[in-house]
């Protein structure tokens, strides 16, 4: 019997709905669970902290912001962590090959093969999936809880055709291994793991435990020509575009002249100027191997 720390996101697109189910699927499976269903995200890595000595690993049902909340507590703790993915998005759950049906995910967790995986790190903020700044931060601001609740997934689509429409570029200074590029961009995004924004994909390379970063600046002047671009950024393949710089690293520094919000993984955490590094085989994570 493994002892588990289960927290749901009631507030997740489905989590007040299975967390029930949820419960007793895992209880049938063996698992002694202490369930706590939190309404605060604030209070999540908290909760993991309060309760390390009582558990042998923590179980999250919630999307990706969620499980963005929960970073600082299982870093702290070191507690392997188990994926219910209750979101809209579910990027991290799709980068690790997590079902989306709870019944599999759950499978998934009683395997208990543990995958041991990298975190972005921004100005003292962890991340899973991406920090951005500029397009993305404008589609945060517009995708509501309401807006979610509503129309799910296609949620970011309506927010990024909204968005793009009304997009300015900003200028940006980004160094990387001694050098330095100036550039005039509407985002740049910066992803540890491989999908984000509800499917789109950093890099067509990418893998969440390859120790890099990788970044992508969008060059673009017109909205039509973000149009033209989605195929190719949804397929991560965009590195023939002329219009879009890709980079790879473990660290990048990125000014601008005015400062701009930085959304790591749905949430607005910080701001430029900013650093960002990945920090290798950082959380041990139940997933398909």
């Amino acid at each position: 019997m493994k002892k588990a720390l289960l927290l749901v996101n009631q507030h997740s697109r489905r989590g007040k709905k299975l967390l029930s189910q949820a419960t007793a699927k895992l209880e049938a499976l063996g698992f002694e669970l202490i369930v706590k269903s939190t309404d605060s995200a604030s209070e999540i890595s908290d909760t993991i902290r309060n309760h390390q000595n009582q558990v042998e690993l923590v179980i999250i049902g919630g999307g990706d912001g969620t499980l963005n909340c929960a970073i600082e507590g299982l870093m702290d703790t070191k507690l392997p962590l188990g994926i219910l993915p209750m979101g809209t998005a579910n990027d991290l759950a799709r980068t690790l090959g997590i079902p989306t049906n709870l019944s599999a995910a759950i499978q998934v967790i009683a395997s208990g093969k543990i995958r041991l995986i990298d975190i972005g790190w921004v100005n003292q903020q962890h991340f899973f999936n991406v920090a951005s700044l500029g397009l993305s931060v404008e589609i945060t601001q517009r995708l509501t809880k309401d807006v979610k609740q509503r129309w799910g997934i296609l949620a970011y689509a309506f927010a990024a055709l909204q968005t793009i429409f009304k997009s300015r570029p900003f200028r940006a200074e980004i160094k990387v291994n001694n050098q330095s590029f100036n550039v005039k961009t509407i985002q740049i995004a910066i992803g540890n793991g491989r999908y984000y924004g509800g499917g789109m994909t950093v890099a067509e390379d990418a893998t969440i435990d390859d120790k890099r970063l990788d970044l992508y600046s969008l060059e673009t002047q017109h909205w039509w020509e973000i149009l033209a671009l989605l195929p190719a950024m949804r397929q991560g393949n965009y590195t023939t575009w002329p219009k879009v710089r890709a980079l790879h690293a473990q660290e990048f520094e990125i000014n601008t002249s005015k400062r701009r919000s930085i959304n790591t993984d749905g949430e607005i955490t910080t701001h430029t100027p900013a650093k960002f590094r990945v920090i290798p085989q950082a959380l041990a994570v139940i997933a398909p191997v």
